[in-house]
């Protein structure tokens, strides 16, 4: 039942994810951050079970961070931080699968637009997007996104147009999720931009 919405944009991207924490008929809770942070300029918003969740999101961001103290400080782009993402998750499907579906972004200076998407499923495909959407919410969105979505957008459009697909869902899907947080990277860095409830209330 979880969503994930991702929208790059000329210098970032923005990844939204709702808040839910849920198993069956039962909500645990309704402040939970599925945004994790790999780098200071990458995220990766995650989609399933939470254990799968928070093992997956938290094995990729230590080794990514290990990679980094045994280079030197050396970062791995966006576009190797998907691909280590893509190929543990084909790994894993013989051994333990990770039941995750992601959206990756992150920024590059080296990057013509400065953002770049990517997105997974728990099967190990990757492709990059200039947007995406997992879970039951791709059947709302991904038509707005496509119709929304223009060359040279800047945040601020970017931010209007994830906005827009979390007020469908309010309005047309049967699931209530109320809660969603959004985090935009850029060169900057990442950061929060706003959320339904704040995670750190644990």
């Amino acid at each position: 039942m979880d969503t994930v919405f991702g929208v790059s944009y000329d210098g970032g991207v923005v990844i939204a994810t709702d808040q839910v924490n849920a198993r069956s008929i039962l909500m645990y809770q309704q402040n939970l951050d599925k945004i994790a942070e790999l780098s200071s300029h990458s995220a990766m918003g995650v989609s399933g079970p939470n254990c799968d969740l928070v093992r997956f999101s938290e094995y990729v961001s230590k080794n990514l961070k290990l990679y980094e103290l045994s280079n030197d400080g050396q970062k791995l782009s966006t576009h190797a931080q998907a691909n280590f993402c893509r190929g543990e998750l084909a790994k894993a499907i013989r051994k333990g699968p990770f039941q995750v579906n992601v959206i990756l972004g992150g920024y590059d200076e080296k990057t013509p637009t400065g953002g770049s998407l990517y997105v997974m499923d728990y099967f190990g495909s990757c492709t990059k997007a200039k947007y995406g959407a997992q879970g039951y919410a791709s059947n709302f969105c991904l038509s707005i996104m496509d119709r929304s979505w223009t060359e040279g957008l800047n945040e601020d459009q970017a931010v209007d147009i994830v906005e827009h697909c979390i007020k469908e869902l309010e309005m047309r899907f049967l699931i209530n999720q109320k809660n969603f947080i959004i985090k935009v990277i850029d060169k900057e860095g990442v950061k929060t931009l706003k959320f339904g409830s704040d995670p750190a209330d644990n």
